[in-house]
């Protein structure tokens, strides 16, 4: 049973970190889950020292508050300054996950609190952590909070479709058609913010980062269509997390990891796929005969 409910967890998190990386990906901001799994380290120390609790549910708090807060700093350097995407992704990550080191380094003291405790979760981990509810046990908490967020996406993604399709395509045409760009990016970055917190503490930062970036990249080499990279991501997420967790299993090691590398190879083969694909179609038209194209 315990099976089941690591490779559920693992599933959920690979279509919640999926649907929204493919508009990152169209967004050219990849990277922003990378950016929010780090910077919210302050607002766990934060909430921390300010409760004196470990309590995750205080925890979850601090940490949604910084990744939002992620998010506007991140598009202020990008508006204002004028930075690159990638640039002010790079500073407010850095600078937000020192301060985070430094207020665990300062004022943990000798309570059990450090980075790397408050940072990675273990996917193995999550049968352990159940909800009981009068006596009754309703099963890893991380499933009922994932299952939870799968349906907010689900939900957000039918009635804010045609506005996340417009801005994440051409932002500059959907002004001209009344659409507010900023109220769509800024959704779209909350929604980022609450996965990904949600999601690391159960399975890890970097297997999170890699369900927002590998199956939406290996899904845009695919299709240029938004409603197939969206499928055709979620897809490849849910099956690196069914396929990694039995290759753990085999090779004996880490769960996160193994997930993460089953991503990378199924990007690999896409890869490799693609590259074959248009070389075949570029002999073909090499080879065409002139009269053909008369």
């Amino acid at each position: 049973m315990n099976d089941f409910w690591i490779v559920l967890t693992g599933s959920l998190v690979a279509v919640n970190c999926a649907i929204l990386g493919v508009f990152l990906i169209l967004r050219k901001m990849a990277m922003v889950g990378d950016a929010i799994s780090h910077a919210v380290l302050p607002g766990i120390v934060i909430a921390f020292l300010i409760s004196n609790s470990r309590n995750s549910l205080i925890m979850l708090i601090g940490a949604a508050a910084f990744g939002v807060l992620t998010t506007l700093l991140i598009e202020l350097f990008y508006k204002k300054a004028r930075l690159q995407s990638d640039a002010s992704i790079g500073i407010t990550f850095t600078w937000l996950f020192a301060i985070g080191v430094i207020l665990v380094t300062a004022f943990s003291g000798n309570v059990d609190l450090d980075q790397e405790c408050v940072l990675y979760g273990d996917i193995a981990y999550v049968p352990f952590d159940n909800w009981i509810l009068r006596g009754l046990n309703l099963g890893p908490a991380a499933v009922w909070l994932l299952s939870g967020n799968f349906i907010l996406l689900i939900l957000g993604l039918i009635t804010g479709y045609r506005g996340l399709f417009i801005t994440s395509f051409d932002e500059a045409f959907s002004l001209g058609l009344g659409i507010k760009a900023g109220y769509w990016h800024y959704a779209l970055m909350a929604a980022v913010s609450l996965t990904v917190v949600l999601s690391f503490n159960s399975v890890g930062a970097i297997l999170v980062v890699a369900f927002i970036v590998v199956p939406p990249a290996a899904a845009y080499l695919l299709s240029k269509r938004l409603e197939s990279m969206i499928f055709i991501s979620a897809f490849f997420g849910v099956l690196s997390a069914v396929s990694g967790y039995f290759l753990a299993d085999l090779w004996k090691a880490s769960i996160s990891a193994s997930m993460a590398v089953a991503a990378g190879m199924i990007f690999l083969v896409v890869f490799l796929y693609t590259v074959l694909k248009r070389k075949f179609l570029q002999k073909s038209i090499n080879q065409k005969p002139l009269e053909s194209w008369q």
